[in-house]
């Protein structure tokens, strides 16, 4: 039986918090947060420190994320910003045509963008504002400068809940005038589509990892051990000489089981929102579809079916109470038939500075 559920449910909670994020449920600043008290009772899963210690997935003295298996999040604003920057400043909107002149300036973004990566997988999360500054000039038959005047784009909302939708973007000049109007309804004519393909470009780099792409690129590539053999080869000729190894004379007898076969994992995360907001986060298949990156159908009703991550994970509900608790069947696409997992999610409300036991 696969030892796997403590990993599945980390990510869970990173997906959960990604969720509880955006605006559905943001924070009120009320001081109300609650605690999620998941509970396993797992067919044949070791606990930490059990079992043989080649199979037990432990933490690197280093604390290396070996090809990202485990949920991280890379801060991606300082590269959006320097991507955006190298995509839209100083390009010549106009040069000349009717005797107008517009060339892009200064970028400015603000907002939060990041990416969230497990097993090479990608989930980008973003929302910023940007601000484009552009200068213009128009000029007469003889080459006589008529005016010069600077205006900004503004594209107040980027987001990857409409990534596939046109961004607003509004354009403004410093210059009221008749020439200044003129300059602004050019760029709208000729500079909107082009800023709008570079905000494209952007928002495809993202979703492709952005400034941890090369690191995902380099995941999978095959090196070589010291010795110039595979390392595949070598950590599985490893493996097979420890196996191999008789138990020392001196080993102590191991302890007597009282119970086999059966495990209990509890874990307790606190998030910032209603138990309301993440009952329906857990039981909404848009949401998880849209921030795992992967097939889900979730019923809501008790006795439902579901299936998330692809199909990897299917089960049952069991018994919902709204905002209180949601029990449910878990089992992998791996498992034996008939083999399950009972999961049991607790929304439990507290409030700052008072301690629950």
């Amino acid at each position: 039986m696969d030892s796997v559920f403590p990993e599945v449910f980390f990510g869970l909670c990173v997906v959960l918090c990604s969720v509880l994020k955006k605006k559905e449920c943001s924070y009120t600043g009320s001081g109300e947060f609650f605690f999620v008290d998941f509970v396993f009772l797992g067919l044949g899963m070791a606990k930490f420190g059990e079992g043989d210690k080649r199979w037990i997935v432990e933490e690197r003295a280093d604390g290396t994320n070996v090809h990202n298996w485990h949920w991280a999040e890379k801060d991606c604003l300082p590269w959006s910003r320097k991507r955006l920057a190298q995509l839209l400043e100083n390009i010549d909107i106009l040069t000349g045509e009717g005797g107008l002149w517009i060339t892009t300036r200064n970028v400015e973004v603000e907002g939060e963008a990041y990416v969230n990566i497990r097993k090479g997988k990608i989930i980008p999360g973003y929302e910023i504002s940007v601000r484009l500054g552009w200068t213009g000039e128009a000029k007469d038959g003889n080459g006589n400068s008529l005016i010069k005047v600077q205006g900004n784009v503004d594209l107040p909302y980027i987001a990857d809940e409409n990534a596939n939708d046109e961004p607003e973007l509004k354009v403004s000049v410093r210059d009221e005038s008749a020439l200044g109007q003129r300059l602004r309804e050019a760029f709208l004519v000729k500079g909107k589509p082009i800023v709008l393909e570079k905000i494209a470009r952007y928002v495809k780099d993202i979703a492709a990892g952005g400034p941890a792409k090369d690191e995902l690129e380099s995941v999978g590539k095959p090196t070589k051990s010291s010795n110039g053999s595979k390392p595949g080869k070598a950590v599985a000729a490893a493996a097979a000489s420890e196996i191999a190894k008789p138990a020392a004379s001196t080993a102590p007898a191991p302890k007597p089981k009282v119970r086999e076969g059966f495990k209990t994992i509890t874990l307790t995360e606190r998030f910032h929102c209603r138990p309301a907001d993440l009952y329906s986060v857990l039981l909404d298949e848009k949401r998880w579809r849209g921030f795992t990156q992967s097939a889900a159908k979730i019923s809501t009703e008790e006795g439902g079916a579901f299936s998330i991550f692809d199909g990897a994970v299917t089960g049952v509900n069991l018994q919902l109470q709204e905002d209180k608790l949601i029990t449910q069947r878990w089992r992998f696409s791996s498992w034996t038939d008939g083999h399950y997992s009972n999961v049991r999610f607790f929304l439990s409300p507290f409030y700052l500075f008072i301690t629950l036991g």
